[in-house]
């Protein structure tokens, strides 16, 4: 049979009348949405929002993309997101994904979406001759550096070569320094202009150059003020160009490695305000804040920094912040000796520190793994990483702004070590460096003083001048620990009483005797109605309604979090002997039986935020 199929169910004339009436409806829409764009122009309106419901719809025209793409442009330094959008919404509107693509990418990694901007350079710098290949190459550096790889940054720059750099040059110079590339940097200086544009950028990025460019050269003091000038300047631009490293992470940086917590929070802070570098940028400004308070022992404000750094965009952590979160956990669950989080931080930072390499600007989050590495006797889990850092601070010439820092931590790892061999050479270093670097002379004597401490010969005054010299140079936490373990071995008890005394002046908060100290101090000054002086100067007058003392109290939180008496000596540097009494002198007083009517008692006694055993 020819024609049409009558078979029962089949109505095929229906079917192209259909499909008829689908095409001329299309059409007819098409016709309307073309009549808004030529009515629009006609009467010389912008298109708006208009532009952007036109291309969600899927309609093409080249007066809606250019509308888009101008609106890209317009957003890109102020509103990097809205300026991401726009550009997609372009290339649906049939744009060339070409002509834009460095601006789409740099889009895309301000806003913090590394992996679009990784594929949109990567697909730009795949093209010969295509536009805007400097802007590109800055995106995949900055892409890069963010991944924890800053040397394939510098290799990035070297691929684009010295005489095209142009304006990017002192972007390349801080990834080369970063890398320890002292030829190929002076190559770029020597092919870069000798007078640049007077615009707040310009001066910001030449500012940066010369502020990480005087960090390993003779005169560093000189560098911090440079980079806070450079910072102050992009904050003030309001760009957010991409970056290998902001001018007020290294800013902070160098604050940091002197032995200046304060003054890189008052850096971040601002950089924070200002937006400094977008979104893309945010989460490493505020985990620096976290190391600034960490290094400061403000374990609190660490920790606030640490959540507002996950929910600074809406993207997961770039490995390179990654990797600083783990350091930075690790190093606040040493200081809260607390082993079983330590641990668990540790087993996060072996898996973190697999996705990035070591550079100049991640030798604060190495120093701390060495030290931890030290104490869980895990030393050959670093011990290749560190052979790079030191082979980069031997290429730069050893610059004592990084190297210094890097000293100390060896220093330290050493002592956890029981290694003198290991820490001659680094104690040396340090000794070395005090002829030019007060933080260098602070760390040799506060090096010297723990020697002689765990030597069993030291005087209770050079340990107390060592002390506050670590406090004083932004290390309370250190300085308290080094009076601490000072006063548990001193054999006269005036001394023991003297460094006591100055381990709760540097840390007020608790950085109290280490175990044998604080049990000796107890049992001395214990009277005969078993009422303990309290360490923090109080008498019997010091307890509450409920009888128990500011230290019991202490204790007893730490019983509901189910520590051990162990770890509760960890937490606040007493024996677990003196936990133990502390903890059967709080049974009596609450009149509890046993453990069980000790803990309800204790819930009632110390709030409603403990749960149930």
């Amino acid at each position: 049979m020819t024609g049409q199929d009558h078979r029962p169910g089949y109505d095929t004339t229906g079917a192209d009348d259909q499909g008829l009436s689908k095409k001329t409806s299309a059409a007819l829409i098409r016709s309307q949405q073309k009549d808004l764009v030529d009515e629009a122009m006609e009467l010389g309106q912008p298109l708006g929002e208009l532009a952007r419901d036109l291309a969600r719809q899927g309609y093409k025209d080249p007066r809606v993309v250019d509308e888009l793409e101008q609106s890209a442009d317009d957003a890109l330094e102020t509103d990097p997101r809205l300026a991401a959008e726009l550009y997609a919404e372009a290339l649906l509107a049939g744009g060339d994904e070409v002509p834009k693509a460095a601006r789409r990418a740099q889009a895309q990694a301000a806003s913090g979406d590394l992996n679009a901007a990784g594929r949109t350079a990567d697909r730009l710098l795949a093209k010969p001759g295509a536009p805007d290949l400097r802007l590109g190459v800055d995106v995949a550096a900055a892409v890069w550096a963010q991944r924890g790889m800053l040397s394939r940054s510098a290799d990035t720059y070297s691929w684009l070569g010295p005489d095209r750099l142009e304006g990017s040059a002192p972007l390349a110079v801080v990834a080369m320094i970063g890398t320890g590339d002292f030829a190929a940097t002076e190559e770029i200086l020597a092919a870069a202009p000798t007078s640049g544009s007077p615009t707040l950028l310009a001066v910001a990025l030449s500012l940066t150059q010369d502020g990480v460019l005087r960090t390993v050269g003779p005169a560093p003091d000189l560098a911090l003020p440079e980079l806070i000038r450079a910072s102050d300047m992009l904050n003030a631009a309001g760009s957010s160009i991409p970056l290998p490293e902001t001018p007020g992470a290294l800013a902070a940086l160098c604050a940091l490695h002197s032995g200046e917590p304060e003054v890189a929070d008052a850096v971040l802070k601002a950089a924070l305000a200002a937006g400094q570098g977008g979104d893309a940028c945010r989460p490493r400004l505020f985990l620096l804040r976290a190391w600034s308070s960490m290094q400061q022992d403000e374990a609190d404000d660490a920790r606030l920094a640490i959540n507002e750094a996950l929910k600074a965009n809406h993207w997961p952590l770039a490995p390179r912040d990654g990797f600083m979160l783990a350091a930075l956990e690790v190093g606040l669950a040493r200081r809260g000796s607390d082993v079983h989080e330590l641990v668990l931080a540790w087993d996060r930072a072996r898996e973190a520190m697999m996705h990035v390499s070591v550079d100049l600007y991640s030798l604060l989050p190495w120093g701390e793994l060495m030290i931890t590495a030290a104490r869980l006797r895990e030393s050959r889990r670093v011990g290749h990483y560190l052979d790079s850092a030191w082979d980069l601070l031997a290429r730069l010439g050893n610059p004592l702004m990084w190297s210094v820092p890097l000293h100390w931590a060896a220093v330290q790892a050493a002592l956890l070590s029981e290694d003198p061999a290991g820490l001659a050479p680094h104690a040396a270093a340090l000794v070395r460096a005090s002829e030019h670097s007060h933080l260098a002379s602070v760390l040799a004597t506060g090096g010297k003083a723990w020697v002689s401490v765990l030597a069993g010969r030291f005087e209770a005054s050079d340990v107390e001048t060592a002390a506050r010299g670590l406090a004083a140079v932004g290390m309370p936490w250190e300085g308290a620990r080094l009076a601490g373990h000072a006063a548990a071995h001193a054999d006269e008890r005036r001394d023991m009483v003297k460094l006591l005394a100055c381990a709760r002046d540097i840390h007020p908060q608790g950085a109290a005797p280490s175990s044998g100290a604080s049990q000796r101090q107890e049992d001395a000054r214990t009277t005969s109605t078993d009422q303990p002086v309290m360490e923090d100067g109080g008498g019997p007058g010091a307890y509450d309604s409920s009888g128990l003392s500011a230290r019991e109290r202490e204790v007893g939180r730490l019983i509901l979090e189910g520590k051990t008496y162990r770890e509760i000596g960890e937490a606040i540097y007493i024996s677990p002997r003196t936990a133990e009494h502390h903890v059967a002198r709080m049974r009596r007083r609450l009149g509890a039986e046993n453990r069980s009517e000790l803990l309800v008692r204790l819930r009632l006694v110390l709030g409603e935020g403990y749960p149930p055993p």
